[in-house]
């Protein structure tokens, strides 16, 4: 068999502790899963804090990831481009209808990962009814650090997750803040569809988030996972 042009590059995120590469299948991202990020973006309806999670996705190709200082070309078509710390979780098995007690065993591991979002433009999307995809779909909108394999850092469900802006914290919280922790995101999320290995898992952001400008250099981490550098060129 042959293919009528190249196959495109396989995604992949740098495995910490060696040179093996993490191929990456789907990106899926949580929504609103800390409660001051919700109550920050208008949410009215999270009486007791916690709404049942809701899910978007990026293509696998929009993936920016390694080592060192990551470079991110700022976006077309916005003049608001927000910044988004996350934990991500990294799927080395999957299935459907998976059960809390087991959606761990699912995990190879955790990187810090940034969402990037063009805010204008998914404003604009949600005034409308119109689906969100090329507010937080778009070339380079998700940004993954080495991972860190659960061998090394074990499940981190508490701790520090923070983003500085040249020098000045924008966001900061805690792992314990999120309304779904990450057993609870793999279930439910493999309610929806059939998760598989190689599948990656945004976990939400905590309040702070805000706009980026060309030149800005980030500094990010999550306690026990890692630390990302990345600059908008």
């Amino acid at each position: 068999m042959t293919y009528v042009f190249a196959l495109p590059p396989q995604p992949t995120v740098p495995v910490a502790g060696g040179s093996d590469l993490f191929p990456v299948r789907r990106i899926f991202c949580v929504g609103r899963n800390y409660a001051d990020h919700a109550r920050e973006m208008g949410a009215t309806d999270q009486a007791d804090g916690r709404e049942p999670p809701f899910f978007f996705m990026k293509p696998a190709d929009a993936l920016v990831s390694g080592t060192g200082e990551l470079s991110i070309a700022y976006p077309p078509q916005t003049g608001n481009l927000h910044h988004e710390i996350e934990l991500v979780a990294a799927l080395a098995a999957g299935g459907a209808d998976i059960s809390v007690a087991s959606a761990l065993d699912c995990v190879f591991g955790y990187a810090v990962g940034l969402d990037l979002t063009r805010r204008d433009l998914q404003a604009r999307a949600k005034e409308k009814g119109h689906p969100w995809d090329m507010g937080k779909g778009f070339d380079q909108s998700a940004v993954a650090g080495q991972i860190q394999p659960v061998a090394v850092c074990g499940h981190p469900s508490a701790g520090r997750i923070w983003l500085q802006v040249n020098g000045q914290t924008r966001q900061e919280g805690d792992l314990s803040g999120m309304s779904w922790n990450v057993a609870e995101i793999v279930a439910n999320l493999s309610r929806l569809v059939r998760l598989a290995a190689g599948d990656l898992i945004y976990t939400g952001t905590p309040a702070g988030v805000g706009p980026l400008l060309p030149g800005d250099v980030l500094e990010a981490g999550v306690a026990g996972v890692g630390t990302l550098r990345a600059r908008i060129v």
